[in-house]
């Protein structure tokens, strides 16, 4: 969906994740969110009452559904559906941007964790139940690729553990060899998983 298709509210979420994923959570200001999302300020009590800490768990929450929706047009992408590609595609989808625009930009769920988790428990389980909806998607296509239901969880948690702290070197080092690294080291480990059927 076009920025131009969602109505105030859901402009105001996508903005407020944005805004986050650039600058963190203690940076962003509800003013610099409707004006990101061309949203009148007058709104922003309007639709979140509960104020910055409800526009930021909503954010968090759109953000791991964002990801959670991203396996299936990863899986699509790739002539034979394998682990080791369905990570390779989780990873180039950062690769990609930061080639693309730089690397002012991470996850908005992660950025969250860091900022938030220890002072504001409503935002620590935004950002648990995000990494959730992240992680059942690609637990699920783990299994759809042969990987067995008993490993599926721990394998999804390697992936995107590995991905958010790759993304994080890449950040620091304004460097995509973090990003690359892991491609190509668990692609193997990961593919090992599928059992082969006799």
């Amino acid at each position: 969906m076009a920025p131009s298709d969602r109505g105030p509210r859901e402009r105001m979420v996508f903005s407020a994740a944005q805004l986050i994923r650039r600058d963190g959570v203690a940076s962003t200001g509800m003013r610099e969110v409707a004006a990101h999302a061309a949203a009148p300020r007058g709104s922003l009590q309007h639709y979140f009452p509960g104020g910055k800490e409800q526009l930021v768990n909503e954010a968090v929450g759109w953000a791991g559904r964002y990801a959670g929706n991203r396996v299936a047009r990863f899986l699509a992408a790739l002539p034979e559906p394998t682990p080791g590609g369905l990570f390779a595609e989780m990873v180039r989808q950062w690769t990609d941007e930061y080639e693309a625009v730089g690397f002012a930009g991470g996850c908005p769920v992660a950025a969250a964790t860091v900022d938030c988790a220890e002072s504001t428990e409503a935002t620590r389980q935004a950002a648990a139940a995000a990494f959730a909806a992240w992680a059942g998607p690609v637990a699920r296509a783990l299994a759809d690729m042969g990987v067995p239901e008993e490993r599926t969880g721990a394998l999804a948690t390697l992936m995107i553990s590995s991905l958010e702290g790759a993304i994080l070197i890449a950040r620091a080092e304004r460097d995509a060899r973090a990003l690359d690294t892991v491609a190509r080291e668990l692609g193997p480990l990961l593919d090992a998983a599928v059992s082969k059927a006799d």
